[in-house]
């Protein structure tokens, strides 16, 4: 019987799937927590397991949902057959506020729902529902094993689930939109797209778009070169499509893959299912059809959008005394800046002064100020940023200088593990009240900085793998 497995047993496949599921989330999307709430029947306790503190803050809303109103035990009908694991009657994501869920009930394990961070710079969240999909899985095949034929996989093999959790994704919206019947092999392109990504061509990285099509799809394209069957590349051949880009590098022509071989050249037009690798050097995207679904760097997928999201930088604002529509206008400007910059691919110093009169700082003064609210000022203030130095804006939107020197002195919260940018702002920002500096770093990382200290956009979580953690019921949490 389901009912009678054995808590330590229990425990440690919670804490095993918890610690893959954790750790492969992070080097996907950066940092990221998980959890799981589980009945082990229709009659059992809801229990939960999060060492990491995830749900805190939503105990009102689980009372709510599983404590005062016992619906959901009733809401499917699952005999208790370990037979039967792998048959998931799949449960709707709940919506919380920066949470992502996925959960089922199943023969082997009555109920249970797993989640984690929804960061706020998905490309999609499909990878990442996925990923929970698969841990509601791995979990109710772990607990159809007896104690004695458990080895511990589920939690290394969601660890290392990234490609894995883009190629469902894919598949699921290719069968959605084309039915069961493709002829493309997912698992060839994304290792033709990581490969073709790593190689440099002349010391050049690869930019151009390689679109990938159902056979069936060809006669939608409009070709504007198309090779002989005979003489056709493989896709397989990662040299040879890389010097083949050329031909699109900087346009909108695509080069096209049925998988196997590259078939041609391309126009802008997309037939009814694609997917499209969009190479921009170090990274790139990618598509199905104009949707992304995740980004590619250093021979790996992730979920990054390689554009900064600021969301630091817009709470500072709307917890400072300017008034909403002042800070909606600063947000939007420094937004603007720091994309153009990583665009761009050059460093900046965005200085926001947020005091009444704007502060003296060492640098080009511009009399009259220029108003960035006007789109052809906000470009000039996108040219001047690459100037060595800093923007200063004030609160009343308005560029007030350039090439600014931040200077300060020296004090604990330095690090030197960073440039004279980032410490510079450290500096001045300690010295000076009601200043915000956001740093953009040529490597692409987004620094927002207030009081002399970075405001982190995550947290950092101390949470030691192979480690097995207590479950709680839910309705003592729900107390806590």
């Amino acid at each position: 019987m389901v009912s009678e497995i054995p808590y330590s047993f229990l425990k440690r496949c919670a804490s095993d799937i918890l610690n893959g599921l954790s750790d492969g989330l992070s080097h996907f999307s950066g940092t990221s927590r998980a959890a799981v709430i589980f009945a082990l029947g229709p009659d059992k306790p809801l229990m939960l397991c999060d060492p990491q503190k995830l749900l805190k803050g939503h105990e009102p809303v689980f009372k709510a949902l599983y404590l005062d109103d016992q619906k959901w035990r009733h809401d499917v009908s699952v005999s208790s057959d370990k037979r039967r694991f792998a048959e998931i009657h799949a449960v709707k994501d709940l919506g919380l506020a920066g949470l992502l869920s996925n959960g089922g009930y199943s023969g082997s394990l009555f109920f249970q729902r797993w989640f984690t961070e929804h960061h706020p710079d998905l490309c999609s969240t499909g990878p990442t529902e996925r990923w929970l999909e698969h841990a509601v899985w791995r979990f109710s095949h772990d607990m159809a094993n007896e104690k004695e034929l458990y080895t511990g996989i589920s939690g290394y093999f969601l660890r290392e689930y990234a490609t894995h959790a883009v190629r469902d994704h894919i598949v699921d919206e290719m069968n959605r939109l084309l039915g069961w019947d493709s002829l493309i092999r997912i698992y060839p392109v994304l290792d033709a797209v990581l490969r073709i990504s790593e190689t440099r061509e002349e010391g050049l990285w690869p930019e151009g778009q390689l679109l990938f099509v159902d056979p069936s799809m060809v006669h939608c394209l409009q070709f504007l070169v198309k090779f002989e069957d005979k003489e056709r590349p493989q896709l397989a051949n990662n040299k040879h499509v890389r010097k083949l880009l050329l031909a699109v590098d900087n346009s909108s022509r695509r080069l096209v893959s049925d998988g196997r071989f590259i078939l041609g050249i391309c126009d802008a037009t997309l037939p009814p299912f694609s997917i499209r690798a969009d190479f921009k050097g170090r990274h790139g995207f990618l598509k199905v059809n104009k949707n992304k679904v995740c980004s590619f760097a250093d021979g790996r997928f992730g979920s990054t959008t390689f554009q900064a999201k600021l969301v630091q930088l817009e709470e500072l604002l709307l917890e400072s005394a300017l008034e909403k529509a002042d800070c909606y206008f600063l947000f939007k400007i420094a937004v603007s800046l720091v994309h153009h910059a990583q665009l761009r691919k050059h460093g900046c110093t965005i200085v926001l002064d947020l005091n009444q009169e704007p502060i003296h700082i060492s640098g080009q003064k511009i009399v009259p100020s220029l108003d960035l609210r006007r789109p052809h000022t906000l470009n000039l203030a996108k040219s001047l940023a690459k100037v060595d130095g800093a923007l200063h804006i004030g609160s009343d939107q308005h560029l007030h200088g350039f090439a600014c020197l931040l200077d300060g002195r020296s004090f604990a919260g330095e690090d030197l593990a960073r440039g004279a940018r980032y410490n510079s702002a450290l500096r001045f920002t300690a010295e000076h009240a009601n200043i915000i500096v956001v740093v953009v770093s040529s490597d692409r990382p987004v620094s927002v900085i207030y009081q002399g200290v970075e405001e982190q956009g995550t947290c950092n979580i101390d949470f030691q793998t192979n480690c097995i953690f207590p479950l709680e019921p839910l309705e003592e949490w729900v107390k806590h």
